[in-house]
């Protein structure tokens, strides 16, 4: 994810974003216009954001004349601009456990991880330990975890998440680490432990996995 800077600091594709979050949709000329740049250059820039998903182009007929194309922020582009989710869930879950306690707490995300593993499940069926193994590490992947999957020479494999969308409140709540391996257990049908945790201050987070034993 890029870092919002001082204006004086941004690169030009990050003016782009942030004048696509300001207007809506601008034209490539109305772009070219307020960055002082040649077209090509705007073009180039505006090929790079569309190709990292960062923005898209569509048609958008004018009132006279021909359609123009019109750029505008995917969701990926407008994660861009800080936001204050996790600050909100933390007092909501701070909230919560003051007013009815702890248990209620733990019922919510156990119920965020039973509905995960009826979402998962059905990905996980026909395949063995190693097909498992890929196809949760694209769930992760795609929920914005930056995962991987790896095979060691011992035969084990190793999920690996760069990235932790929940982190903050992760870092309060610990059901929230407990349920995810709980969560992994079960839809992989494995021993999984995890070896690294970015809640716990760690650059990733790590599971180590192996078969049952008995299996």
């Amino acid at each position: 994810m890029l870092n919002v800077k001082r204006e004086e600091e941004r690169t030009t594709r990050e003016r782009i974003l942030f004048m696509l979050k300001q207007q809506g949709t601008m034209t490539a000329r109305e772009i070219t216009g307020e960055l002082g740049l040649t077209g090509m250059a705007i073009r180039r820039h505006l090929t790079a954001l569309e190709q990292d998903g960062w923005i898209e182009v569509r048609e958008a007929r004018a009132t006279a004349g021909r359609p123009s194309s019109v750029y505008h922020l995917t969701d990926r582009g407008d994660s861009y601009f800080p936001k204050s989710y996790s600050s909100l869930t933390l007092e909501l879950l701070d909230e919560l456990s003051d007013t009815a306690g702890s248990t209620v707490v733990d019922a919510l995300f156990e119920g965020r991880r039973d509905k995960l593993l009826r979402s998962g499940l059905p990905q996980m069926e026909g395949h063995d330990l190693a097909g498992r193994v890929e196809e949760l590490a694209r769930i992760q992947n795609a929920n914005g975890y930056m995962a991987g999957a790896s095979r060691e020479e011992d035969g084990t494999y190793v999920i690996t998440e760069l990235n932790c969308p929940i982190v903050q409140v992760a870092s309060v709540y610990k059901q929230a680490c407990r349920c995810e391996l709980e969560l992994f257990r079960s839809l992989l049908q494995a021993d999984v432990e995890r070896t690294e945790c970015y809640a716990d201050g760690g650059k990733k987070c790590k599971y180590q996995i192996r078969e049952v034993s008995g299996n």
